[in-house]
C-alpha cells in the first residue's frame, strides 16, 4: 500500500486553511507541520484540525525538521519563489496558491526549478476544478470566433478582509492577484495566443503605500481577433452593483453566468460567492426572415456546485494524483506563466501609459 504523502502546510489564511482541511481529510496525505509567522493563526488552524500537528514560525526550520515529501505554499506572492526553490532543493513536490509568483521572472524561475528537479508543481487555479466553470468554457467554445469576453470581480472589503487586502497590495495589485484566474479562463476559451495588452488603474485610498493601486482593469487582444476585459478592485469604497460579471459573446450568440447568490447584497466580500454560478444563460443569435429570434434562450442549470472548501479538496486530489501517477504538468505550468504574463503586462501598461505587445 502506498505510504501517504507527508506535506508541510505553509500559511493559515483563508486559502491555507482550506488546503489544510483537504490534506487532513484525504487519506493519501499526512500533514507533518503547519508554518505561519503568527502563533495565533497556526494554533487556531491546528485546533480546527483536531490538534497534534507540529507548529513552526520559520519555514526553513520546518523544512529541515520535518523533511516532507511535499510542501503547500499559501503565503504572500513575494515569498513563493524563495520557498518553492528551497522545497524543490529539499526534494519536495510543491503546491503553490495563485498567483504563481509576484512577477513573470519569478514565475519562470519556479517552473524551471520544478523541471530541473523533476518534481511536481501544481498552481492553485481553483476554477479549473469547478464543474460549472468547465461547462462555461465548453459552451463559450461553441459560439464561434472571435469571442468578446467580459469578466470582473470587485470586492467591497472591510475589517479583517481590508487588512488582508492592504497587506497583499504591498507587493501585488488586485488585477494581478485575481486576474490570473480569469485571463486563464479566457485563454482556455480562445485557445489562441494573446498578442496585446493595455491596462488602467487607480489609487482610491490614502491607506495604501505610495504608488500602489487598489483598482485595475485590463484589455487583452488575441491572435484570432478575440478580445477580453477584466477588472478588479478591493476596499470599503467598492460598489456592490455589477461587481460580478462573467459574460462571453460570439457570432453565434452569448453565454453568461447567472449567479443570483453571488450577486446578492453584501456578497462581494464573500469568497464562497466568487465561484458560485447557479446557471448559465445561453442566447442564440440566429434570426428568422421576419427578424425575430429562431430559438429562445436556454437556461443551463448547474446543480453540481461545490463550495470553496470542496473545490480546494478537488485541487488537492489533483495534486495527489499528479504525484502518484507522474502526470505531465507541462501545459499546466506553461498556462500559469502565460496568465502571469498578461496581468503583468496590464500592470506595466498602466504605469507607462502604453499598450504592451506580448
Amino acid at each position: 500500500m502506498q505510504n501517504p504523502i507527508r506535506i508541510l502546510c505553509v500559511g493559515a489564511g483563508h486559502m491555507g486553511r482550506s488546503h489544510a482541511l483537504a490534506y487532513h481529510r484525504i487519506p493519501g496525505f499526512e500533514i507533518c507541520g503547519i508554518v505561519t509567522r503568527s502563533a495565533e493563526s497556526r494554533g487556531k488552524l491546528n485546533a480546527e484540525l483536531g490538534g497534534g500537528y507540529a507548529e513552526f514560525a520559520d519555514f526553513h526550520e520546518a523544512l529541515a525538521a520535518t523533511k516532507p515529501d511535499a510542501v503547500s505554499i499559501s503565503t504572500y506572492p513575494d515569498t513563493h519563489g524563495p520557498y518553492a526553490e528551497a522545497a524543490f532543493e529539499a526534494g519536495c513536490h510543491v503546491f503553490i496558491e495563485k498567483p504563481l509568483a509576484e512577477n513573470v521572472d519569478a514565475a519562470e524561475a519556479i517552473v524551471a526549478k520544478a523541471r530541473a528537479t523533476g518534481k511536481k508543481l501544481v498552481i492553485g487555479y481553483i476554477l479549473r476544478h469547478h464543474p460549472s466553470w468547465i461547462k462555461f468554457i465548453e459552451v463559450a467554445q461553441t459560439l464561434g470566433k472571435p469571442l468578446v469576453m467580459r469578466m470582473n470581480l470587485n470586492q467591497q472589503s472591510f475589517g479583517d478582509n481590508w487588512k488582508t487586502h492592504k497587506a497583499l497590495m504591498s507587493s501585488i495589485s488586485p488585477v494581478v492577484d485575481c486576474g490570473v484566474h480569469y485571463v486563464d479562463v479566457m485563454c482556455q476559451m480562445t485557445r489562441s495566443r494573446p498578442i496585446r495588452v493595455s491596462g488602467i488603474g487607480a489609487r482610491l485610498s490614502d491607506e495604501l503605500p505610495e504608488g500602489k493601486i487598489n483598482y485595475g482593469a485590463l484589455q487583452v487582444t488575441f491572435e484570432d481577433g478575440s478580445v477580453g476585459w477584466y477588472e478588479a478592485g478591493w476596499g470599503p469604497m467598492m460598489s456592490e452593483v455589477a461587481f460580478f460579471v462573467k459574460d462571453v459573446v460570439g457570432p453565434k450568440g452569448c453565454v453568461s453566468i447567472v449567479a443570483d447568490k453571488a450577486a446578492g447584497e453584501g456578497q462581494s466580500s464573500n469568497v464562497d460567492a466568487h465561484t458560485q454560478t447557479q446557471s448559465l444563460r445561453l442566447h442564440h443569435s440566429q434570426l428568422t426572415a421576419e427578424g425575430t429570434f429562431v430559438k429562445a434562450d436556454d437556461m443551463i442549470r448547474l446543480d453540481d456546485e461545490p463550495d470553496h472548501d470542496a473545490l480546494c479538496h478537488r485541487e488537492q486530489e489533483f495534486f495527489l494524483k499528479a504525484i502518484l501517477e507522474d502526470t505531465d504538468l507541462t501545459d499546466h505550468m506553461d498556462d500559469a506563466v502565460a496568465s502571469m504574463r498578461i496581468v503583468e503586462a496590464a500592470d506595466e501598461s498602466f504605469r507607462t501609459g502604453k499598450t504592451i505587445d506580448l
